[in-house]
């Protein structure tokens, strides 16, 4: 299997506008990377039966795929695009190229918006929980050009998520803050000299990346979201010690759900990356 950097933005290709938006959100995301740009939609065998022709919703997809290619070109002029029409569960179908892909790009379906919403069930939700490389989420508002936030809490998890962050970061041209929090009553015990340590390494091997860091007491899904307000995309690793398929831990949720600002759930990559700048 190969290993998710070494794949191309794989983006999930719809009738909707907000599936277009995403389109074009992937190709600059291929192009800050230096990464291809792959197409996919997932074709509904059985309403294709139901039909008068099958000729008819096949065709309607491929021309699906070529308003959604030209919406990349437009966006990103020099990314290579590939395109492929496959059969089934959109969901399943992008999850199966994600052990190949570098990145997957998906719209939240506006659960952003619905502050009382938690739905587990959302295709955003159910990628970001199983695939097997990281996901972008994006939102219907664009954001703002703030910086590049990325949470920290020493995990394995959240030491890749960081070296992903820097190179989002330097890709973009932006600042990158990473944000630490602790419980307010925490004892001193040193995840400060941690956090300062971590940012340190990968400043060494990203000097363009302008990098702070924070530790700050409170609720970490709290402080993530408040901090998310004003950030161009926040990254989060999948869950915390645990970054297994089939799991996201309560600070990715938070943000998946709720952040305004587009999410990056870094998972599929190996923590081991980041000590030797690869």
């Amino acid at each position: 299997m190969p290993a998710p950097t070494h794949g191309a933005v794989v983006v999930g290709v719809g009738s909707s506008a907000e599936d277009l938006q995403m389109v074009r959100t992937a190709a600059a995301e291929a192009a800050a990377h230096d990464r291809p740009l792959h197409l996919l939609h997932a074709f509904n065998w059985a309403a294709a039966l139901e039909s008068f022709s099958v000729s008819g919703p096949r065709a309607a997809a491929e021309e699906l795929l070529e308003k959604a290619g030209q919406a990349a070109a437009e966006a990103a002029p020099t990314v290579p695009v590939t395109d492929e029409i496959v059969e089934g569960s959109p969901v399943e179908a992008l999850i199966r190229a994600s052990d190949s892909a570098f990145l997957l790009a998906v719209g939240d379906g506006g659960m952003a918006g619905c502050a009382s919403c938690v739905p587990a069930d959302a295709p955003a939700v159910q990628l970001a929980a199983r695939a097997g490389c990281p996901v972008l989420v994006g939102r219907l508002e664009p954001p703002p050009p703030g910086p590049v936030l990325v949470g920290f809490d020493g995990s394995d998890s959240s030491r890749a998520t960081l070296g992903y962050a820097f190179d989002c970061a330097e890709s973009r041209g932006a600042r990158l803050l990473t944000i630490q929090v602790v419980e307010p009553n925490h004892q001193p015990d040193g995840a400060e000299h941690l956090l300062e340590e971590a940012v340190a390494r990968h400043a060494a091997r990203h000097p363009r990346v302008a990098a702070e860091c924070h530790t700050v007491r409170g609720d970490p899904g709290g402080v993530l979201l408040e901090q998310s307000r004003s950030a161009q995309v926040a990254l989060v690793g999948a869950r915390g010690d645990e970054p297994l398929r089939g799991m996201l831990g309560a600070v990715s949720q938070t943000l998946l759900y709720h952040s305004p600002a587009p999410v990056i759930v870094v998972r599929g990559l190996d923590p081991d990356d980041e000590e030797d700048g690869s």
